[in-house]
């Protein structure tokens, strides 16, 4: 089993509004090489959680980190314009990475949750998950 410290939240930087499915994710992820997706849970615009990679297996979603995190990611982040990074969460969005997130306390109660952005020159997930999540 591997050893969690961070639990990683991204966003997938697609338009407002927009919705891609997880295979939609896995392909763009395949065509970059990856062995599969490179989170462990997808949240769609909808809320619907999709699970990804195993979590037993390292993922491909932070580099440098991946050993020892999980990635969580919620489609959008970007606005309208497709390039302007903005918090598109929608309330069921924003209750599923609650319920992924206490889940995965629960099962990692020392693992911390992270920004992607604390690790990585980018906007991502474009809002401060970091902050907002630290009492979970």
């Amino acid at each position: 089993m591997r050893e969690i410290n961070k639990i990683i939240v991204h966003c997938s930087a697609t338009r407002e509004g927009e919705n891609f499915e997880v295979a939609e994710i896995r392909k763009w992820h395949l065509a970059r090489g990856f062995s599969d997706i490179g989170y462990h849970f997808y949240i769609d615009l909808h809320g619907e959680i999709h699970k990804g990679r195993d979590i037993s297996q390292v993922g491909a979603h932070c580099k440098g980190h991946n050993r020892n995190s999980i990635g969580l990611c919620y489609c959008g982040g970007v606005e309208a314009d497709g390039k302007t990074p903005k918090d598109t969460r929608n309330t069921e969005q924003k209750d599923a990475l609650i319920a992924v997130l206490r889940t995965l306390k629960a099962m990692y109660p020392n693992a911390v949750i992270h920004s992607h952005n604390d690790f990585a020159y980018k906007a991502c997930p474009s809002f401060n998950a970091t902050k907002e999540y630290e009492n979970i």
